[in-house]
């Protein structure tokens, strides 16, 4: 299993896989051109096309190449046999013959496979493959899941994972005061601001009033992702604000330390990094389900082991964030990272709280295991339709594009 280095990325909106990782290929093709290179085509397959012009692909792809002119080849009804978000760049002489080329694929969360920058060649650092090996390791050295993180990074761990923290408090502060339209055809509004507003005039500190909180700061983050600002995957943009709430919702509500959250994350990395290995956190591979739902695990687990919860309660409650998103399909209208993107990163940041809650009341044991719902969850994504994998071309993308005049 990779390092944590490799799933929390600080990037740009609106999408780790087709913004983020897309620009990142473009940028290492950049490197190897030869001098006589005249222009620059660019073919995106399969997702990337069907869902590209709402995530901006077409613009990540292009920036890193001026001033050479870049023609884009939208390629939706051809999807490359390794994953369904393919890319192939040429480079291009004065007689527009391909001189140098390159494959590569954007696998998620910002991650790269291909011949140029390949996230998958990175170095495995835990030599684990299953939740159930970890928390045995744990539970037979008197480890804490954190505890495990920096054995096997190292101590620097904890200055990178402040780094990520930083980053995630600088989006949900940018995010809530922020107003205005967001980008794109939707005409969607911010609503983080006056969101929070009326969470904070709410009276007294309970139930309700949480909820309202958790509901601003995570669409401040989805909102600031949805304007192309910077977040942190995690695990991806397109859910990126499920996790950053439920932390600042503890550190400014539940009084948790700046070290406690750093803890916390290391651990809600554990639980992303094994849905990437064992499954995939990649909405055009296996729906949102791989998107919101690890995002939910892994904030679960953060809550859950803030508040004091054991090893498998913290398992219990990432089981559940994932388990209870099961066959969630991935279907953006007009293939913009808002609608329905941005309310269920909300959702979802309740019910990572509502899912340490419940796995606190118990002791621990469940008949589920963690590994068990991320080995279903893949086999779901993986019977899913392509309509529900980020193609925009089924569920809500559909139905309410019949509903517009015209």
């Amino acid at each position: 299993m990779k390092s944590l280095k490799e799933l929390y990325r600080i990037g740009i909106g609106p999408s780790s896989s087709h913004t983020m990782g897309p620009r990142l290929a473009a940028e290492a093709f950049r490197q190897t051109l030869p001098a006589n290179v005249a222009g620059i085509r660019v073919h995106l397959f399969g997702s990337l096309a069907a869902t590209g012009r709402g995530h901006l692909t077409d613009i990540a792809v292009t920036g890193p190449f001026s001033p050479l002119p870049v023609e884009i080849v939208w390629a939706a009804h051809i999807s490359l046999p390794r994953h369904p978000n393919g890319m192939r760049f040429e480079a291009l002489d004065a007689e527009d013959r391909v001189v140098r080329s390159y494959t590569a694929f954007s696998i998620g969360g910002g991650a790269l496979a291909g011949e140029v920058a390949d996230s998958d060649a990175a170095t495995p650092v835990y030599p684990y493959a299953a939740l159930q090996e970890i928390l045995a390791v744990c539970e037979r050295e008197a480890l804490t899941l954190p505890d495990l993180v920096i054995r096997n990074e190292g101590g620097e761990i904890l200055d990178f994972l402040r780094n990520i923290w930083r980053a995630m408090q600088g989006t949900v502060d940018r995010g809530l005061a922020a107003e205005g339209v967001l980008p794109g055809a939707l005409g969607l509004k911010r609503r983080a601001k006056s969101y929070y507003a009326k969470a904070e005039a709410m009276n007294g500190g309970g139930p309700t009033r949480q909820t309202a909180m958790l509901f601003a700061y995570a669409l401040a983050v989805s909102e600031e992702n949805a304007g192309g600002g910077e977040v942190v995957t995690a695990p991806t943009c397109g859910s990126c604000g499920v996790l950053p709430s439920v932390l600042y919702f503890a550190r400014h509500h539940q009084g948790a330390s700046d070290e406690a959250i750093l803890r916390a994350l290391a651990t809600a990395g554990l639980i992303g990094n094994l849905v990437k290995r064992n499954a995939s956190i990649s909405g055009a591979e296996v729906g949102c389900q791989g998107e919101v739902g690890t995002a939910c695990a892994m904030a679960a687990a953060a809550a859950t082991q803030l508040l004091g919860g054991s090893l498998r309660q913290i398992e219990y409650a990432a089981e559940m964030g994932l388990e209870h998103h099961l066959g969630l399909t991935c279907d953006p209208i007009d293939g913009f990272v808002q609608i329905p993107c941005i309310e269920r990163n909300a959702m979802a940041a309740v019910r990572a709280v509502d899912c340490a809650t419940y796995a606190l009341l118990s002791d621990g044991g469940h008949v589920v295991s963690f590994d068990d719902v991320v080995r279903t969850m893949w086999e779901t994504g993986r019977d899913l339709g392509s309509g529900y994998r980020e193609t925009a071309q089924g569920g809500l993308a559909k139905v309410v594009r019949l509903h517009r005049p015209g």
